[in-house]
């Protein structure tokens, strides 16, 4: 290469760099970025890795259910007992008809995705055997049996009672991803599920009592 010229009237002093210093810089650099690059590539390589493995058993969506055509979900009799998968009509009302049917908490967490406070629930230390029901539509959603002891103030499961019964979607709400759990009949907030549970999921599913109501078996 051309050694560097100087410029008429322009005196070279000892400690500017010389040109093959500045060759050398520009090498370091490009490795340095090129490393950098590298970094950032892999870290996000592993990051989605690992959120894809963070739910195995259930599929994340990505927005809402939502929808207005039937839905197919398991049914299960007053004593807990699966029947089969029947195909119904999704529940849809107006505001005014949820309103005027839920309770002022109720409608809040199932209708507006609100979250009641830790401890205040009806059903978060509850022992008894039972199915907990969506509240604005009956759907089964989960059994006493998948119930523990979280220590949140929130009943807690480690597995719905039918996967086909709820619907799991991605929630970027204040400045968080969480994946939020609805009724899949009637697209009712329920609660967040998240991956410190224990065995055999090591699930999860934190619902709120006011989405649900519990209907005691023998």
């Amino acid at each position: 290469m051309e050694s560097m010229k100087i410029p008429k009237g322009v005196k070279m002093e000892k400690n500017w760099p010389q040109h093959s210093e500045i060759q050398k810089a520009g090498v370091d650099s490009a490795k340095h970025l090129n490393r950098r690059a590298f970094i950032i590539g892999a870290t996000a390589f592993v990051a989605a890795f690992w959120a894809s493995r963070r739910f195995p058993s259930a599929t994340v969506e990505a927005s809402g259910s939502g929808g207005s055509g039937p839905v197919t979900i398991i049914q299960f009799s007053p004593v807990g007992k699966a029947i089969g998968k029947v195909t119904v009509p999704r529940v849809i009302k107006t505001e005014a008809e949820w309103q005027q049917e839920l309770s002022p908490v109720s409608y809040q967490v199932t209708r507006h995705a609100g979250t009641e406070r830790a401890f205040t629930g009806s059903t978060w230390n509850n022992h008894d055997h039972g199915i907990y029901r969506c509240v604005c539509c009956d759907n089964a959603l989960f059994s006493s049996e998948t119930k523990f002891e979280s220590g949140t103030g929130w009943p807690s499961f480690w597995q719905p009672i039918a996967k086909e019964n709820v619907v799991e979607v991605v929630d970027d709400s204040f400045g968080m991803s969480r994946t939020e759990v609805k009724c899949r009949e009637c697209d009712a907030h329920l609660g967040h599920v998240f991956d410190d549970g224990p065995q055999p999921t090591g699930l999860r599913y934190c619902m709120n009592s006011a989405a649900m109501k519990f209907v005691k078996t023998a």
